[in-house]
């Protein structure tokens, strides 16, 4: 199958170093903790969204940063995932700046590699459904040009996916507070996109969404929604968190998860 019969799929993503992968974990975390469960997070959602490719025609990538990094994600990622450069080093409009010259970065990368369609999809919600990356990849092999996007309950959003690289979604959008969703809708109402909206989930990025992820993890199967079941971020809860008191860090050495 080539690219053009395929969206690419691509996890935003630092490499998992200490003091410099979720870093807002910290505490209650250790940095060691915090770049060992990011990559835990890695594995997760990359093998989702390689489970997600057995039912809709997709590629799957990690759009990472800082350059010159690629070695430290060996062993890390699920079979098949490959890497594009993402840190924002492009030329950009007026506007389009932070996180948002990454998201075009990556977006631009991937177009540029003959995608039919893109959908950027966050590193912080290693259980989010399988059925929603379907669903976006479903959306955007409809005829006609649109934005299909996954709000996040902080007001972010933990997916974007595109069919044209529209720069005008990532203009004077102020990245990292609960605006995010709201001013990228009214950007697509500007430029005239119809716009896919898939379920509300949640990001893991503070003390509080680790303490719900771990109880998530510990429910028993048909509670809720039908999250992805994140065997390695849940190994890594189990070995390192105590989930009957809210998450609380156990005592003991963590390495960093390579595999």
């Amino acid at each position: 199958m080539s690219n053009k019969d395929t969206c690419a799929v691509a996890v935003m993503a630092k490499a998992p170093r200490p003091n410099h992968a979720k870093t807002r974990l910290v505490p209650p975390l250790t940095p060691q903790q915090a770049a060992a469960l990011s990559a835990c997070f890695l594995r997760d959602v990359t093998e989702n969204i390689r489970k997600a490719g057995r039912s809709v025609p997709l590629s799957s990538y990690v759009a990472y940063a800082p350059a010159g990094c690629e070695a430290l994600f060996d062993g890390m990622l699920a079979s098949g995932t490959s890497l594009v450069l993402a840190d924002g080093t492009i030329p950009a409009p007026a506007g389009v700046d932070g996180f948002g010259r990454c998201l075009l970065h990556a977006a631009a990368s991937l177009f540029a590699r003959g995608h039919s369609a893109v959908c950027l999809v966050n590193s912080d919600s290693p259980t989010l459904p399988t059925a929603y990356l379907e669903h976006a990849v479903a959306a955007l092999a409809r005829p006609g040009d649109r934005m299909v996007l996954g709000v996040s309950e902080d007001g972010g959003y933990y997916l974007i996916g595109l069919k044209a690289p529209h720069a005008g979604l990532f203009r004077d959008v102020a990245w990292s507070t609960a605006e995010v969703s709201a001013q990228t809708l009214a950007r697509a109402a500007m430029l005239g996109l119809e716009v896919t909206a898939l379920p509300m989930w949640f990001d893991v990025d503070d003390a509080a969404s680790l303490a719900r992820l771990t109880a998530e993890l510990a429910r028993r199967p048909g509670d809720g929604p039908a999250p992805y079941g994140a065997p390695a971020t849940r190994r890594w809860v189990e070995q390192y968190l105590d989930a009957d008191s809210g998450g609380t860090v156990a005592t003991v050495p963590c390495p960093i998860v390579g595999g």
